[in-house]
């Protein structure tokens, strides 16, 4: 995939990418005291395993205003003063492209991370299960291409990737199935995370036979390559087409802003709401995303998640959407949306 060759003993097959978080975490977090820095927003897996382990979760923030970039000077310095806290900084989670947020994080950028995490002593786990899901000029690069291409003083750099067959243009959520590839953890590191895979025996059945229909798709010349071709293309250009009537959509909306949407499935827009409405909120004990949601399943049937529920900039509030039914269905759902917000503007204004 990157013009690398991949070492059989670095991967292990898993039931989804969640299965491989939880087996990294488990060799990693030794007690309270160790660091796992995640993004805000983040997918909430993170937060609620480190939870469960009982380590510490610390956020780093992605600029909004600037397509949700990473600030790495801002996470260079929050680095700093956790490990002048007392906690151990161990890892630092990247999710690429981004759930929720539908961002792509660019080379430079990632190189960027590659060299702070390596000057820090930070294994870099990087979540790339939406790598097929790129619908811009930007493309895909995965963290092992850029650590290999800084070259040899970068070969033993801890970082694993995260892959599963539940997203891309597969889809297959309740086959889990995937993978992960450890690289650069030392000999005895790495003996220890084997023992703790193998007391689950193996991945599923299903999920092996996807993770290999996944890898080593049908070829030129095969019988079903053109038909698998027409199919993979179909959903791809759906989804493109999708990406951008949600991003358009919302962004017409008044009190509704949303970035470009580059990749993944969702959009992470932000909705500006008025005193009353986050009066009303505080007063039915709920956070006013959630207000906001409630409201808006209630009145149109639409779904939607809080923002809170992957955390946000303290006094902005978000609600995350996915553009993966079918267009007809995306635009009447857009049509609701757009009365309810309305109306819903109107009444707390």
């Amino acid at each position: 995939r990157d013009g690398y060759p991949s070492d059989p003993q670095d991967i292990f097959l898993t039931n989804g990418a969640s299965t491989g978080i939880n087996h990294i975490f488990n060799t990693i977090i030794s007690g309270p005291d160790i660091a796992i820095f995640i993004p805000i927003p983040q997918y909430p897996i993170y937060s609620a395993t480190i939870t469960i382990l009982d380590g510490k979760q610390v956020g780093y923030r992605l600029q909004e205003s600037k397509g949700w970039t990473i600030d790495i000077e801002d996470l260079r310095q929050k680095i700093q003063e956790t490990r002048h806290s007392g906690l151990t900084p161990r890892a630092l989670v990247v999710i690429n492209p981004g759930n929720p947020t539908g961002n792509i994080i660019s080379y430079d950028q990632l190189k960027e991370l590659v060299k702070l995490c390596r000057t820090e002593g930070i294994i870099l786990l990087a979540d790339e299960v939406y790598q097929e899901n790129c619908y811009v000029e930007k493309p895909f690069v995965s963290v092992k291409k850029v650590v290999r291409d800084l070259g040899s003083d970068y070969a033993n750099f801890e970082f694993v990737s995260f892959h599963s067959t539940s997203k891309g243009l597969i889809g297959e959520c309740g086959r889990r199935g995937g993978y992960m590839e450890v690289c650069g953890f030392q000999p005895e590191v790495k003996s220890q995370l084997a023992k703790l895979v193998s007391s689950g025996l193996c991945s599923n059945l299903d999920g092996q036979v996807m993770t290999q229909l996944m890898t080593t798709p049908p070829k030129p010349g095969d019988e079903s390559y053109e038909s698998f071709q027409q199919e993979t293309n179909e959903i791809f250009n759906s989804l493109k087409r999708k990406s951008k009537i949600l991003h358009e959509r919302l962004n017409v909306i008044p009190g509704i802003t949303c970035q470009r949407l580059e990749g993944a499935m969702y959009a992470f827009p932000k909705i500006h709401l008025p005193d009353k409405a986050i009066q009303a909120a505080m007063n039915a004990h709920q956070s006013p995303d959630t207000f906001y949601s409630l409201e808006l399943l209630h009145k149109t049937g639409i779904c939607t998640v809080p923002g809170s529920g992957f955390g946000q900039e303290s006094g902005t509030f978000h609600i995350r959407m996915t553009f993966i039914p079918s267009e007809e269905k995306l635009v009447k759902a857009l049509d609701d949306l757009e009365n309810f917000h309305m109306e819903f503007m109107k009444k707390y204004s």
